[in-house]
This record gives C-alpha cells, structure tokens and sequence, in this order.
C-alpha cells in the first residue's frame, strides 16, 4: 500500500467528518481521485469510518460509476437507450469502437481510455448522447466520436470537448455545456415568472399547519408518477414521532425518456430549492437532501453555488427570513449510477451511504426515512410546484388541469418527431394533441411513462394524460411506422434485466424468463401457448416483487400484449408435431458456410 493511498484517503475520510452515511461520498472521492476504489482503498475506508470491509465493497460493486479496477483516464459511457440506438447510437458505437482499438467493456492498454455503455443519460431529446467522464457530449455522429478522440488524445481534457454551449444556464461559466434545454411550451405554472425569495416569506407569514392545508387544498399530486397527495404525505411527516425530520428531492431522473427535471435544474433551482425549504417549515425539518443523479454531476458546482447564495441571502441558514427559530439547510448528495435510486427507498439507502436497496414498506418513509427519522421525498417538480402554489395562492394553481389532477405537467417528448424537448401542458390533455404539439402524428405507438409506463396504440391516442387514466412522471417516447414496438418491448426488458438490484427473486429471475420467451415470439419460434405464458409471468412478477422496479418491469411486455396483439398472433404459429424448433442450424453454420463456399446439407435439408 502506497504512502500516498494512505494519506488520500485518510484525508477524504477526514473531510466527510468519518460519517458512516457519508460513505457514498468517501468512495466517489476516491474513485475520482484514483481512477478506481481498490482492495486497499476499501480497506482503509472501512477503518476509518469504522464500517466493515464487506459493507465498503457492497457499495462499490453496487454502482455503475464506481469500480475495483483501474478505469481509464477517461471513461467515455455512450448511452444506449432505444431512443439512442434510433437516433443512431450504434454507429457511434462502431466509430469509438474502430478509432480506440478496443470494445466496449475494455479499456486501452496504455490505460487512458475507457469504453462503457449507460442507460439512459437525461438527453434523449438530442440523441445520440455520451458522458465523457462528467462531461455531457450531445448530438453525436460517427465522425463527432472520432473526432473526439482525435482531440482528447492531444490533451486529454473533456472540458475541451465543449466549443458550443446550450442555451440558458447551460452556459453558465459552472456549467459550461453544449446540452440544450428545449423548451417549446412554456405553461401558466412551472415556466412563468417568479420573485425570489415570495414564496418562502409567504409560507412564513402562515402557520406549518396552515402551509400543510394550502398544499392539500391545489390538490397538488407527485409528479414521480405516482401521484400520492403532497400535502396529505407532509401532514403524516409532520405528525409522525421524532425530533429530527428530513426533506429529500428526488432528483435521480432515470426512467428512460425523461430529462424534464434536467432543464429545472438547469433553468429553475431556486424553485425547487424554495419548495424544499418550504417543505422543512411545514413539517418540522431543519435538514434537506438533494439526491442528485451522477449523469447530472455537470450540475453540481453551479448547484452548490446557488446555495450559498441563497444562504447569504437568508433562504437557507439560520432565522430563514427572519424568522425566530426556523434554520433549515441543503446539502447535494451524489448518486453513482443506479436506477433502482429513483424508488424513494433505494433512493434513502444510497444516501445514508449503501447499496440502493429499496427498503421493506411500511414503515413507509414518511414514519421511519432517512436514518429512520420521518422523511417527506418529493421530486424536483412536485417542489417546484409548491413554490409556485406558496406564490400565486392553492386556488390559481388548481385552475389548471383536471379535477383529478390538478395543475400542469411537465413532459419529456423524444423519438420519431420533429420537435423533441419538454412541454409544459395542463392535466387532460389528449395524447393526441400531445403528438401534434411535437410533430409525431404519424405514430403508431407511444410510450407513455417511460420504459416502466404503457405502449398506446394509434387508437388508443383519445385517451388523457392524467392520473386517472396516462399517469407519467413526465416521460412521452413516440415510435413511427418503421418501427417494431416487440423489438421496442425486448429493449425495455434489457434495460429492466441489467437495473434490477437482484434483491428478490421474482425481478431478478423473472425479468430474465421474460425476455427469453418474448425474443422467441420475436424470432417467429413462439406458439400461442407463449402468449398465456407471457401474460402469467408478467402478472406474477408485478404482484410478487418487492419494489416499485419490479412491480412495474413487466409492464413492456403486458401492455404490448394488451394493445398490440395482433403483433404478437401473427408470429406465433401453433405445430401439429408438438415440437417447436427453439435453435436455428442455418444461422449458426452460416460463419462456416462462408468459409468453405458451400451450404450445409443438414442445415438446407
């Protein structure tokens, strides 16, 4: 062990106060520091925050953007979501690929680079997308990737990589990135003018009880997908037992299809930030999380240095506005790459610094949360929702929408249209309109919810986008008439496949199984008794799991058995010999044919 190992770590430990919940942040600081989190760095961590070895590495091998092995100096994650790969992505994929000499999965033997895929990065609305370490590389093409690499071989520096910036504060000297926003509807309520600072001092002039019952009067509903009432989950915080309470914003926007809280970060912190600070007078918090996703972490400085304006400016901090007694503050906690961190619970075991398991419910985290203190987790629009309910009063904000769902929704539109990006419209809307307003009215399919929603039919495109009917945290995919929406299904379920925490047997194995027999159907090998068991399957693995992934990873193949299966009847064929051929001979000797010039008798008999 190297001297200088040692005495990093020791350090990093030091300055996260040796914390056991601040163990996410110990090993990201290594892992940036070191390229990897290593036996020996794991071995030192746990002494010095005083945690077991294993309890280390369960959460280095847990994430995505952390590792026991050497990564390059600079690791290049090309997202590869089916919004991505129809944009182009594996293109890009073969041009990385051919100018680094390596696959993906590998890194080079001098040890600079490294290739990766990542699920979905929050930019599906300019695909194809990578991260270049944190660095966002947007609209991609076979000779931008080489290109790339042409140019991070001379200086090996990705902040280089940058010679456009978006617009907005993506051009923020702490944000410096080509990512654009793509606002083409801006609504009454998220995207409207705002007077820093009104919200709070309003919120201040009421009772936490009176805060409580204007949240619960806009009939405000989390804008996760979910939809539990925001003001009736606040009254259970409030009421719950204990003297330290937490508000955590989920920020780890990973459903596939979704960048809509990317741009309210980028564009409407103060918001969010306002409705966090708001939420911690009305239930009693004097400490607020941000969970942050690690695709964001080009976010992070420009973040960090919105808070402390806002702490010199008395929104945060103690006496908040004048206000005897009430000190609440924000820390950015950052997550490392795991989907599974959107479930609420997964989401308090990564940031009390472990795996992203998500937790047995009840107690729910409401009672027992954040280092089992209650805990009210919102997302990022849902606050910033009551910022703007604190300002404009509970009965302007429920003017907009339906009676169900009030308000309006921001959606993340992506795939075969002409205008992709986020459209803030009212609850009700048709999805048909919704198609008109981003140019995809020649759909044959949508995906509503991202990959855990629903596949809609074209005639299915009356239906609304509400709770009671299209409930979605915001995600809208649209797939023209090229596209095979089986196929669709079979990307989802890969996505599914490779997310699960493998915490229960029903998501774990069950998604495998799965997507098994849907590649069969898929490859004309599948008999009308596949069908049932599809749907038995799915079913099963919906009821049994135990989190909101598995509970909802079948849904790809459910919902396309529902509102497609004219496409699955007409790959399926039922054999009078009671045999179904499961290996395709042709297939595998074809490498050989071409070798010795001739076809196989077997195989062609």
């Amino acid at each position: 062990m190297s001297d200088n190992l040692a005495t990093v770590v020791r350090d990093i430990c030091r300055k996260y106060g040796r914390e056991r919940g601040r163990l996410m942040d110990i090993v990201r600081a290594v892992q940036e520091k070191f390229g990897c989190v290593s036996g020996p760095a794991m071995d030192l961590i746990a002494k010095e925050v005083g945690v077991r070895r294993v309890q280390v590495a369960s959460v280095v091998t847990f994430y995505a953007f952390l590792s026991e092995q050497p990564k390059g100096q600079v690791v290049i994650r090309l997202c590869n979501d089916i919004i991505d790969q129809m944009a182009g992505a594996p293109d890009v994929a073969r041009a990385f690929e051919e100018e680094l000499g390596i696959s993906f999965g590998q890194t080079t033997p001098d040890g600079k680079f490294s290739l990766e895929y990542a699920a979905c990065i929050g930019m599906c609305d300019q695909a194809p997308a990578a991260l270049v370490n944190d660095v966002p590389v947007t609209e991609l093409s076979t000779d931008a990737a080489r290109r790339i690499v042409r140019d991070l071989r001379k200086h090996m520096d990705p902040s280089r990589l940058v010679h456009r910036l978006g617009d907005g504060n993506n051009a923020h000297e702490l944000v410096h990135a080509m990512v654009m926003n793509n606002i083409h509807l801006r609504g009454p309520v998220i995207f409207t003018p705002a007077n820093r600072g009104e919200a709070i001092r309003k919120a201040l002039a009421m009772t936490p009880a009176e805060v409580i019952r204007a949240v619960k009067t806009s009939r405000l509903r989390g804008r996760g997908g979910a939809g539990f009432p925001t003001g009736m989950k606040w009254e259970f915080t409030r009421a719950a037992p204990g003297d330290r309470k937490y508000i955590v914003c989920n920020a780890d926007e990973g459903e596939p299809g979704t960048f809509k809280d990317r741009v309210l970060l980028t564009e409407l912190p103060d918001r969010v930030f306002a409705g966090m600070t708001i939420a911690g007078y009305a239930v009693g918090a004097a400490e607020g999380i941000l969970y942050l996703r690690a695709e964001y972490a080009y976010l992070q400085r420009f973040l960090e240095d919105l808070l402390d304006k806002r702490r010199a400016e008395n929104l945060l901090g103690q006496n908040i506005c004048g206000k005897a007694g009430f000190n609440f503050d924000i820390r950015i906690q950052m997550g490392a790459g795991a989907y599974v961190c959107g479930e609420e619970t997964a989401l308090l075991s990564s940031a009390e610094g472990s795996r992203g398991d998500p937790k047995n419910r009840p107690p729910f985290p409401a009672q027992k949360g954040y280092l089992d203190c209650p805990t009210v987790v919102n997302n990022v629009e849902t606050l910033a929702c009551v910022t703007k309910i604190l300002e404009a009063g509970p009965a302007t904000f429920s003017e907009h929408g339906s009676p169900g769902s009030t308000g309006t929704k921001l959606l993340s539109i992506s795939g075969d249209c002409k205008v992709p990006g986020v459209f803030e419209v009212p609850f009700g809307i048709k999805l048909s309109e919704v198609l008109k307003l981003a140019g995809g009215e020649d759909a044959i399919a949508v995906q509503v919810g991202g990959a855990s929603g629903q596949m809609i039919a074209r005639e299915e495109f009356g239906r609304t986008i509400c709770f009671d009917d299209l409930a979605t945290g915001g995600s809208v995919m649209i797939f023209g008439p090229e596209r095979n929406v089986l196929e669709v299904a079979d990307k989802f379920m890969e996505f599914f496949v490779e997310e699960s925490c493998g915490y229960c047997t029903p998501c774990r194995v069950g998604n495998v199984l799965l997507k098994e027999r849907l590649e069969r159907v898929i490859a004309g090998q599948g008999e009308p008794a596949d069908l049932e068991y599809l749907q038995d399957l799915g079913q099963t693995i919906k009821t049994m799991s135990r989190c909101g992934l598995g509970q909802t990873s079948a849904n790809p193949v459910l919902t396309t058995l529902k509102n497609f299966r004219a496409t699955y009847n007409a790959l399926v064929k039922k054999r009078t010999d009671g045999l179904q051929p499961a290996f395709d001979l042709g297939a595998a000797v074809g490498e050989a044919e071409t070798i010795i010039g001739r076809k196989s008798e077997h195989a062609h008999a």
